[in-house]
């Protein structure tokens, strides 16, 4: 898959907006060989120079794919009790890079600020959303 369609870039978008609000800076789509920006605050830039400034971390994030198989089964005796995989988050001087992947697909998104709660139950929309598309 190279290009996301439609609905599911409204659907990522909608959720991440109504879940973080004005806080949200950035919405990408990436796969294994593509992204796609789907969103982007009006204060950070246009969507062409976000997609140049954001491929460094698209490419980061790609070994998410890779980690798969440890990323889905940590809890099978390094850490008894921590349960699935939601949401990777990166912590920054000024904001936050989150990242959620099902199957081939996943979304970063940059926040100014982030509640833990919140995430967690926007990483689980997220990877519903993508799941859906996935099967």
């Amino acid at each position: 898959m190279h290009e996301i369609q439609p609905s599911l870039s409204d659907s990522l978008v909608s959720a991440c907006r109504t879940a973080v609000g004005d806080s949200l800076r950035t919405v990408i789509w990436f796969t294994p060989d593509a992204f796609e920006v789907l969103y982007v605050r009006s204060d950070i830039g246009d969507a062409a120079s976000v997609a140049r400034r954001k491929e460094q971390f698209v490419e980061s994030e790609r070994a998410g794919f890779g980690e798969s198989y440890r990323r889905d089964t940590i809890d099978a005796g390094e850490e008894p009790g921590l349960g699935d995989y939601e949401v990777t988050v990166r912590v920054f001087s000024d904001g936050f890079l989150s990242r959620v992947i099902v199957g081939e697909q996943g979304v970063l998104l940059t926040t100014d600020g982030l509640d833990v709660d919140v995430m967690e139950e926007l990483s689980v929309t997220l990877r519903r959303l993508l799941a859906d598309v996935s099967e």
